[in-house]
């Protein structure tokens, strides 16, 4: 029986215009198995369902292409803490793939690398162990590898430098050893490469100089040694070095001029390219021919071994030595510290502490923050009453204003009965306060410098008797170690309040905490922690009930909250460009409401 002429106009027209949901049901049961691995019990991604098309856009966090394939997976700042699973390598259309600061850990699995369209890879901030697979340098795609602020261990594989696409290396804050591969020299796309807060030897080599256009170079915190390339003097400053005490060199500022001692250690692997290994290099366990079968060859080996253990022996008490005069000094400086922040300033001394932090551990560095820090005086701003400091041991405490009424967090996912729900009248004026803050931080007045709080969030938002806004913790990364600061922002990533240009530049600037301003706009607007695409597009199309906080029940000026809605989307814009300033913001909230 021939087939209806209706019939087949229908397959002529599905094979002209394939569904794209068909291509995505066919990924869905990998997208399943990823959701099991990264969210195991649930809590974060569940508009994953398994009855939904992935690429109808009710997956959070999931876009796909043309065809219909899962192309970008941006999940970050989600409270994921889950593993990395296998199954990630199935989806072979992905080019991005954004899981940072989550709570991710275990092991980076070597099948990722199977992702050959991956162009960006961000897994920093989060809790990943074990060695960087080397089968990521096959991934021809990838322009990004963001590895930093992890617990990874082991030494950086050579492979890396078949990476031809690589515009941004980092591994900062983690755990890796051994020598700078001399491989990474072949990145002719690289910008930026972070090496900064491992434990990596050795020299620095030469070829980090051939990238053209290499602009970031940080190797801070390490245990580098030898002559640094006089070539890198052309990132200027965009060279980081400190506190690599072997390292010397000339036209370097804080380095020493090399004498004759300074190269390479026999005693430490050197960074080489593949192919150049010779039987110096090879490590200890390589079994070498040898000509010792004659006689004479046991008679004169004996007194090399003597001379080795000799050696050794004497290598173990200079190390004690050393060890006993580093100890003390390290405690005659926290003394010299402590009694330094006792007698700087008088007035500010007190008996009475609030919350120990862990300062800089450079005086002088500390001294010129606390300086800013006591400087800072608004009426936004919660005020330095005063600090103290432990001589043996370092401490430091800050003592502020008690401020009774708790942070802005409080105020946010309430029931209607609990008391908590703010008018609306004092949102605005809460929204108000804060900006105020923030324009007196970036101002330049007097002998204030600007200041970029770099941590503006919800908890940093205190509500004193009146209700009025105090920002908090304002230049308080003045005073604080780096790794202190950073431990800090991973909660703020986790609500949104991080620019997403922060991940590839590692800069925080005045527009970081205009984005910051604008997810608080949202979420004092909502009453709510996380903000959501929907809340947005309720902004974008003056729709209150998907941005104005129901616990309201009506109460509030629409006039007042599509301004405000509007202020939030500017604030919260993709490019730091296109944000306002925060003046700019000011005079936008204090300027007449337009009904438009």
């Amino acid at each position: 029986m021939p087939l209806p002429l209706s019939l087949y106009f229908c397959l002529f027209f599905l094979c002209l215009f394939p569904s794209p949901s068909l291509s995505s049901l066919t990924e869905l049961p990998t997208l399943m198995a990823v959701k099991a691995s990264l969210d195991p019990q649930n809590k974060f991604l569940t508009s994953w369902t398994a009855n939904t098309d992935p690429c109808s856009g009710s997956f959070e966090g999931v876009a796909c292409n043309e065809q219909g394939l899962v192309a970008n997976i941006s999940l970050q700042g989600k409270g994921l803490s889950g593993t990395l699973p296998e199954a990630l390598a199935s989806l072979k259309s992905l080019t991005g793939l954004y899981l940072h600061f989550n709570a991710l850990s275990g092991k980076i699995p070597k099948g990722i690398s199977r992702l050959s369209q991956l162009s960006d890879l961000y897994l920093n901030v989060n809790n990943f162990s074990g060695e960087i697979p080397s089968e990521i340098g096959d991934m021809s795609n990838l322009q990004v590898l963001q590895l930093c602020y992890n617990k990874l261990t082991g030494s950086i594989p050579t492979q890396l430098g078949n990476l031809r696409r690589l515009s941004v290396l980092a591994l900062q804050y983690n755990q890796l050893t051994g020598a700078i591969p001399a491989s990474l020299g072949n990145l002719q796309m690289l910008t930026r490469l972070d090496l900064s807060f491992n434990s990596f030897f050795s020299s620095i080599p030469l070829t980090l100089d051939n990238p053209p256009i290499l602009e970031v170079l940080d190797v801070r915190n390490n245990s580098l040694t030898g002559i640094v390339p006089s070539g890198l003097k052309r990132l200027n400053g965009g060279f980081q070095y400190k506190n690599n005490p072997g390292l010397c060199g000339v036209g370097f500022s804080g380095l020493n001029i090399c004498n004759g001692t300074d190269g390479l250690n026999p005693n430490r692997p050197e960074p080489f390219e593949p192919g150049s290994l010779s039987s110096k290099t090879l490590p200890e366990s390589v079994p070498l021919k040898s000509d010792c079968g004659k006689t004479q060859c046991s008679k004169t080996s004996k007194s090399p071994q003597i001379g080795a253990i000799l050696v050794v022996i004497g290598v173990i008490i200079a190390l004690a030595v050393i060890g006993l005069f580093t100890f003390a000094w390290y405690r005659r400086r926290q003394q010299k510290i402590g009694s330094a922040f006792e007698t700087s300033d008088s007035r500010l001394s007190t008996d009475q502490c609030i919350a120990k932090t862990s300062c800089k551990s450079d005086e002088v560095d500390f001294l010129k923050g606390l300086k800013i820090v006591t400087s800072l005086k608004h009426e936004s701003l919660v005020r330095l009453r005063g600090f103290c400091c432990s001589k043996g041991r370092g401490e430091c405490f800050l003592i502020y204003d008690f401020v009774p009424n708790g942070s802005l967090l409080e105020y946010l996912d309430v029931k209607g009965s609990s008391g908590k729900v703010l008018e609306w009248s004092t949102r605005v004026s809460i929204i108000n306060g804060i900006a105020k803050g923030i324009v007196y931080l970036h101002g330049n007045r007097g002998t204030k410098p600007a200041i970029v709080h770099q941590n503006i969030s919800a908890e940093k938002v205190l509500i004193d008797g009146r209700y009025n806004p105090l920002l908090s913790d304002s230049g308080l990364h003045k005073l604080l170690a780096d790794d202190i600061v950073f431990s800090t922002l991973k909660a703020s990533a986790a609500m949104g309040y991080l620019a997403p240009e922060y991940t590839n530049t590692g800069r925080f600037t005045e527009k970081s905490d205009v984005y910051a301003f604008g997810m608080i706009v949202f979420q004092i607007l909502t009453g709510k922690r996380i903000i959501t695409q929907l809340t947005r597009h309720g902004a974008e199309s003056s729709k209150f009930e998907d941005f104005v906080d129901v616990n309201l029940e009506g109460k509030f000026s629409e006039l007042e909250a599509a301004k405000l809605g509007r202020i939030a989307l500017l604030c919260t814009h993709d490019s730091p460009n296109q944000r306002p300033s925060m003046e700019n913001v000011m005079q936008e909230l204090s300027g007449p409401i337009s009904s438009s």
